[in-house]
């Protein structure tokens, strides 16, 4: 049972590498959950099965459907009751989770946390997901994040570089500046509209501007305050999950807010620049080394809200463009020397 955020469904991605092991030439790994959630995962072709259901919306399906697939375990990754009650109620022999109050008796493995004076400690969530494929019986993988296209979405990303007359993906940045979790995670569009001009005047780079359905508008002012032809997005398209990972993955560098197109771009092997305010890089440490994460470190922050509780938003308002176009630079430059090695 996949997480119920993109972003963490990719970090669960080496979990599942470690589970497919387990199940051995013989055996099956499926995956269930969300669409959109799914859909992020499609394209990976050690997966057997990836099937969508709405665990939160119709658990009593979910159960059905998971029954179906006649699994002998199931590993499940979100730590709600409702999960267990849904694994339990499909009647899958083994269900191996974390431990958390009343859903306990309804898991055969149980994950306890290591604790501290009665508090459980909190492991990255990477290292969380592959915890529990240890639990479950899975061997040892390398924490290394997994991504796939399939050819619907590289055609989809073909026609939207076509249409907005984008160069090779070499001479282009993709910017995410939305996020699903709420306003709190956002970098102003005046700054990304700045940095997009500083990319372009100062560094000959086309930048094309992420976004899903929802974050539409905020993608299209960043456009409109950018003032450059080769400054465009993908508003007024089709957004499917798999045209964002097709578009990341075929670009040169990716900044990001701490959402899940960030993810994409680590596990594409992209150079990534990811700006942070209500959430902490620990908890979502991937130990990629391609990575810059970039945080002000107020007294504030992590604060873990949607908006932000004091009203001044500091954390992003205050990270300044010079400090991001340093880090672009700087993860420019060391990608090109490797290249060059």
């Amino acid at each position: 049972m996949l997480p119920n955020w993109i972003g963490d469904a990719v970090m669960a991605t080496p979990a599942l590498r470690s589970l497919r092991g387990l199940a051995g030439p013989s055996g099956r790994l499926a995956v269930f959950g969300k669409p959109h959630i799914c859909d992020a995962l499609r394209g990976l072709g050690w997966v057997d099965a990836v099937v969508d259901c709405q665990p939160k919306k119709e658990p009593r399906e979910a159960a059905r459907l998971i029954r179906e697939q006649s699994l002998d375990q199931i590993v499940i990754m979100p730590n709600s009751l409702r999960s267990a009650w849904i694994a339990f109620r499909a009647g899958v022999p083994e269900r191996v989770g974390s431990a958390r109050p009343l859903r306990t008796p309804l898991l055969t493995t149980v994950f306890r946390q290591a604790t501290r004076r009665g508090r459980r400690l909190q492991l990255p969530t990477l290292d969380h997901y592959q915890q529990l494929a240890y639990a479950a019986g899975g061997d040892y993988v390398p924490p290394e994040l997994e991504l796939a296209t399939t050819e619907a979405d590289r055609a989809a990303a073909d026609d939207a570089w076509n249409d907005l007359g984008l160069p090779s993906g070499e001479r282009v940045v993709v910017l995410n500046s939305g996020g699903a979790f709420g306003a709190s995670k956002r970098w102003p569009d005046e700054h990304f509209a700045t940095l997009a001009r500083r990319l372009h005047d100062k560094l000959g780079f086309a930048v094309l501007v992420n976004c899903g359905p929802a974050e539409q508008e905020l993608a299209r002012n960043v456009v409109k305050l950018a003032r450059r032809p080769s400054v465009v997005s993908l508003a007024g398209r089709d957004l499917p999950v798999g045209l964002a990972k097709a578009v990341i993955e075929r670009s040169r560098l990716l900044v990001s807010t701490d959402s899940g197109p960030r993810f994409f771009g680590i596990a594409f092997r992209k150079p990534v620049v990811t700006l942070f305010g209500p959430t902490s890089p620990r908890h979502s440490d991937t130990h990629y080394a391609d990575e810059t994460t970039l945080s002000l470190s107020l007294d504030c922050q992590p604060c873990w809200a949607s908006s932000c509780p004091l009203g001044h938003h500091k954390c992003m308002e205050d990270l300044s463009v010079e400090r991001v176009f340093g880090a672009v630079k700087h993860r420019l430059t060391e990608d090109t020397r490797r290249e060059a090695a």
